[in-house]
């Protein structure tokens, strides 16, 4: 079997097919991986199917006309990175525009290999669905920065450490990444996740009484800013009792962020056109209300913050009344200014929120097809809790339902794509060159689907992840597996995220059965992550363990 960090050839050369390695005796990467029996692959990427015609006549490319592309080409003179280029048609142009922008990108890799460019009008990309190269420019901080991913999102996370770049990140990852220490996760887990789950499945039970069908999406994006905003704020949005507009302004924000990227010309950057696009309108709406939220959360806690006069004694300090990740920065006495401050908690709100409520709902949808693995997870989760609510202790024997939950972030990784851009010239590994300026995306959705990184790719196998083994991620292997990236810049919240999925999973599987509303159409569009399009509703009854 060849290693993923084997040279990706040329698409004369197809590139070795790298598997996982099977369940044996020995482990080659600390994660071992084993078939299990697997339900068909819902929803699938789009079919292959070879784009008609050449290099321009009739139809356009990328959200813009061949002529357009054709023009920016002439430009840029003669390309001599060994890169091919993906004839894009006017029918793909419902899957980037509003769409999933994802599930073109993972047929144009089927058609053109792991490594293509994707023209888009003056603006192209570097299209790359190989590990090898995922891990070369991911963990090359120097060369690779956020890039476009910093100019399009801005306008929402202004200075927040989830885009800032160079020593501004760093300085700001060292001030918030403390405030994740292990006693704060356990405490969370105890007094935020398994609280706020219970609170969940209460309501839900009330709710199945009329047999009616829940959209579970629209319930777990509730339930994570709930959580969030006790965790981080020590405030209770209280979303799963009333409408919490800030949900719809998270999404209006990381759509406008998304739209921006695929935009032709950047007509956002003139504050003119800002102040009478509709579009542009509705997104500087949704971005003043959740600043307006976080600042007036912000002065609230530091108002009882210096009439305490608290600060921090000990590197795991945490406040018995009010533990959030807030309290914290402020007790710590940094001298930050009060934008800064929370430009850094903002990034916390949004990704925190969206992140975890699209993993628990691609869970439970992948869960309520294969009824063999709901049943050992439940069987798991009633001989492990034994009726009570999940504590920290208890996470690292539910095994299994962790397992099922990382399955789901290979099938439906959040987000699906990451973008970076070439601060110089660079050599990729399968010699491909990239110029300073290159943007580069690497499609985390199209490594965790391929046919050539994971044996049967499609189907939901949670035993292909060794129960007794050490939970993937980048390292072990070897970047096949990267839901919350890698390198310098991976995800600060990775352990927070994974501990509130599997709690608030757990307490649902507990207490409720669930069943997938039949002739349910799921489609997926894109924010920031995966989500279903018209929603994802559920038949529930309480369950008695």
């Amino acid at each position: 079997m060849a290693s993923c960090s084997s040279t990706v050839p040329s698409l004369r050369h197809p590139f070795p097919r790298i598997l996982s390695p099977r369940l044996s005796g020995g482990r080659s990467s600390g994660v071992s991986f084993c078939l299990g029996s697997g339900i068909p692959p819902s929803p699938s990427p789009p079919s292959k199917e070879k784009p008609s015609g050449g290099g321009g006549g009739g139809g356009g490319s990328w959200v813009s006309p061949d002529w357009l592309t054709s023009l920016a080409r002439s430009f840029a003179g003669k390309d001599e990175s060994g890169i091919p280029v993906a004839n894009a048609k006017l029918d793909d142009i419902s899957d980037l525009l509003g769409g999933a922008l994802f599930l073109p990108l993972f047929k144009w890799m089927e058609l053109y290999g792991p490594v293509y460019r994707l023209a888009a009008g003056p603006r192209n990309f570097v299209v790359v669905s190989n590990p090898a190269i995922a891990k070369h420019v991911l963990r090359n901080y120097g060369k690779y920065a956020k890039g476009l991913v910093a100019e399009v999102s801005e306008f929402l996370f202004g200075s927040g450490f989830a885009i800032a770049e160079g020593q501004l990140w760093t300085v700001r990852r060292r001030a918030v990444v403390p405030a994740l220490h292990k006693r704060y996760l356990s405490v969370m887990v105890d007094k935020v996740f398994s609280k706020c789950a219970l609170r969940l499945v209460e309501k839900l039970k009330s709710e199945a009484l009329s047999g009616s069908p829940v959209n579970m999406e629209a319930k777990f994006s509730q339930l994570t800013l709930d959580v969030i905003g006790l965790s981080v704020f020590n405030y209770n949005f209280d979303s799963l009792s009333s409408d919490s507009p800030v949900i719809e302004a998270v999404y209006t924000a990381l759509k406008e962020a998304e739209a921006r990227s695929t935009d032709i010309l950047p007509y956002w950057k003139i504050e003119f056109l800002r102040r009478i696009i509709p579009r542009q309108i509705k997104a500087e709406e949704a971005v003043i209300l959740i600043r307006k939220t976080v600042e007036e959360l912000i002065t609230k806690c530091k108002e009882i913050v210096e009439a305490e006069g608290e600060q921090l004694d000990e590197e795991d300090y945490i406040n018995d009344g009010d533990p959030s990740i807030l309290r914290f920065l402020l007790a710590s006495r940094e001298e930050v200014s009060s934008t800064q401050l929370r430009d850094d908690l903002l990034s916390m709100l949004v990704a925190g929120h969206e992140t975890t409520g699209s993993v628990l709902t691609w869970t439970l949808y992948l869960l309520s097809k294969d009824s063999a693995a709901l049943s050992r997870a439940q069987d798991e989760v009633d001989r492990v809790l034994q009726g009570r609510a999940p504590r920290y202790e208890d996470i690292k024997e539910l095994k299994y339902l962790t397992r099922c939950i990382y399955e789901s972030m290979r099938l439906y990784p959040h987000p699906p794509v990451l973008i970076r851009r070439a601060q110089v010239e660079d050599i990729l590994p399968g010699d491909y060159k990239v110029g300073a300026g290159q943007d580069i995306m690497i499609s985390v959705y199209n490594i965790h689907r391929s046919s050539e990184v994971w044996d049967r790719a499609e189907e939901f196998i949670p035993e292909r992840f060794d129960l007794e083994g050490s939970a993937p991620n980048e390292t072990n292997t070897d970047f096949r597996f990267i839901p919350f990236s890698g390198g310098p810049r991976k995800c600060v919240g990775d352990q927070f995220a994974l501990l509130e999925a599997i709690v608030a999973l757990a307490v649902f599987v507990q207490h409720m059965d669930f069943k997938l509303v039949p002739d349910q159409k799921i489609l997926m569009t894109t924010g920031a992550t995966i989500h279903t399009t018209n929603g994802l509703y559920m038949t529930l009854s309480p369950r008695k363990p």
